[in-house]
């Protein structure tokens, strides 16, 4: 007799049943209890169990109702800064259409954000202020920038400055736009750091800027991380990978004003350096 895929289902031994549940949540970001245990013919009490591992193990962070991915931001700075240069200038350039002569920017730390330092043009008439060293670098020596740096102690994770000096200085300033750095983002449960104090000072940036702008890679979209920045419809801009799923990119669309998808081959961005 062949075996149907309920007889499949029901057959599942719990360590298969939590791979399949990892597997459902590294395809689409998140997992609803009810609905795997209606997949799973399970109670929702042994698809929560599941869950509490996957969680204690690192790989998601349980939510009301079920479980969201764990972003994958979590290494060290320097680790992502080589990883995805030419996706992430991709996005820089998509950014940088946003911005306008004469501005003021908040550039937080981040490499998709260093990729924006890199990407905006000569002679853009612009005050960048950032507490990312390597954003720093990429602007120094170029016409047309007032470059701020924002003291503070460094974090390694994130590759830039923290602290009461830092959330001093960002709390004086007051910018038309603020590329936000965020590890994780979720339509429902919004921008999120992987420490409290990097999102005391996120929450502080967006306190201090008119808009905000997120360019992110598409694997820490519907992910999350431990600390709460702001809710999705706080960002006015997201630019993202022309390879986010259409359902995904409509989920944004709904909260989000402004959601770019940064399109065609990676440009010489002005600020690149050899």
């Amino acid at each position: 007799m062949q075996r149907t895929r309920r007889d499949a289902v029901d057959g599942l031994l719990p360590d298969e049943r939590a791979k399949l549940i990892l597997d459902r949540l590294r395809a689409h970001g998140r997992v609803l209890a009810a609905e795997l245990a209606l997949e799973f013919n399970t109670s929702e009490h042994t698809v929560r169990r599941h869950l509490r591992d996957l969680a204690d193990a690192g790989h998601c962070k349980r939510v009301y109702g079920g479980a969201l991915l764990t972003s994958p931001a979590a290494q060290a700075g320097s680790t992502r800064m080589r990883q995805a240069a030419d996706r992430k200038a991709r996005l820089a350039v998509a950014a940088v259409s946003i911005v306008r002569p004469r501005q003021i920017i908040l550039l937080d730390a981040g490499s998709t954000n260093v990729a924006i330092a890199a990407a905006l043009p000569d002679n853009a008439d612009l005050t960048v202020v950032t507490n990312s060293p390597d954003a720093c670098s990429r602007l120094l020596d170029r016409p047309g920038f007032e470059v701020i740096l924002i003291g503070g102690r460094m974090s390694p994770r994130g590759a830039g400055s923290l602290g009461s000096t830092a959330l001093l200085q960002v709390q004086q300033i007051r910018a038309d736009i603020c590329f936000l750095g965020a590890c994780a983002i979720d339509p429902a449960e919004g921008v999120a750091a992987f420490e409290a104090e990097e999102a005391e000072l996120k929450r502080a940036m967006v306190k201090s800027s008119g808009q905000i702008a997120i360019a992110m890679t598409s694997e820490k979209l519907m992910t999350a991380a431990p600390f709460f920045v702001v809710a999705a419809s706080g960002v006015e801009h997201l630019i993202v990978e022309a390879d986010v799923p259409a359902q995904r990119l409509g989920e944004f669309k709904k909260i989000c004003s402004n959601v770019i998808v940064a399109q065609g081959l990676t440009p010489v961005a002005p600020g690149a350096r050899s």
